[in-house]
């Protein structure tokens, strides 16, 4: 299990943290299983108590563990990566063209009137029909992701009447009512686990979550769906493909260097007022 070097001028908790990756990389640790306690570290690699705290404290910024209180830290599964703005297929295509197995959990189906918010951002006249269609996802069995879905009722209300739970909702709008989500525009945000989103996700009160609104348009700018996601933030990672835009004249655009444009998207940095 490797030992700590005492004449190395590197740190203790920095030699442990790299002896703590070397034992799951090598399997002696798999991923999801309890390491020792930290008075078990302590005689292992003869260290303080403090130097393993530094080094597991360190560790769980990275994500590479996690700890359940009164339980013990745990072994951080890979995390899963999804598009921010490349893809707009669902969830279920994308995961299974990952070689995953995804799974899907139907808490809600029906139809409710529009909200002011969810009828601004599908342009359509608040306290109209839409069916609101909330999901708690899997991905090999374990809770990743908390997704309402809104659709205004005129184009696709037999969403409502469908079950689910192993059917991609957008197969089946392209399927069934011949609509096909062309664009989007999505929003992402860091936030905390309430008690029900704990519950649901399997995670503490508190624990980070990932936001993520986004609304899709069909080729006629006509919004289709708006949807409200959280995912659990340590399981879920976000990649952003950037572009370097130049214009006519083969220059630079003023952009370069600060934020480079993407292709039909934007990533939007907006920082919130203090509540």
């Amino acid at each position: 299990m490797g030992k700590i070097d005492f004449t190395s001028h590197i740190p203790y908790y920095l030699q442990l943290i790299d002896l703590i990756k070397a034992n799951t990389s090598s399997g002696v640790w798999k991923r999801g299983e309890q390491i020792p306690g930290e008075m078990d570290l302590c005689s292992e690699y003869e260290v303080s108590r403090t130097v393993v705290r530094q080094a597991l404290h360190e560790l769980e910024l990275e994500g590479a563990v996690y700890r359940r209180k009164g339980i013990g830290t745990f072994i951080s599964e890979p995390k899963i990566n999804e598009g921010l703005v490349q893809r707009l297929t669902g969830f279920h295509q994308d995961m299974v063209a990952r070689g995953f197995k995804p799974g899907t959990q139907v808490l809600v189906n029906h139809i409710v009137q529009a909200s002011d918010k969810i009828a601004g951002l599908l342009e359509i006249p608040a306290g109209s029909d839409v069916v609101e269609l909330k999901r708690l996802r899997f991905v090999n069995d374990v809770p990743i992701q908390i997704v309402t879905s809104y659709l205004p009722c005129p184009l696709c209300a037999s969403v409502a009447e469908v079950d689910l739970t192993n059917i991609s909702l957008y197969e089946f709008l392209e399927r069934e009512c011949k609509l096909v989500i062309v664009r989007g525009r999505r929003f992402i945000e860091a936030v905390s686990a309430n008690a029900e989103e704990a519950w649901l996700l399997d995670v503490n009160p508190g624990s980070p979550l990932i936001m993520l609104d986004s609304v899709g348009y069909l080729e006629n700018e006509i919004p289709l769906e708006y949807f409200h996601a959280l995912y659990r933030g340590d399981r879920s990672r976000f990649e952003v493909e950037l572009v370097r835009v130049r214009e006519a004249t083969g220059q630079v655009s003023p952009l370069d260097g600060n934020l480079a444009n993407l292709p039909h998207s934007n990533v939007i940095i907006q920082e919130k007022p203090n509540p």
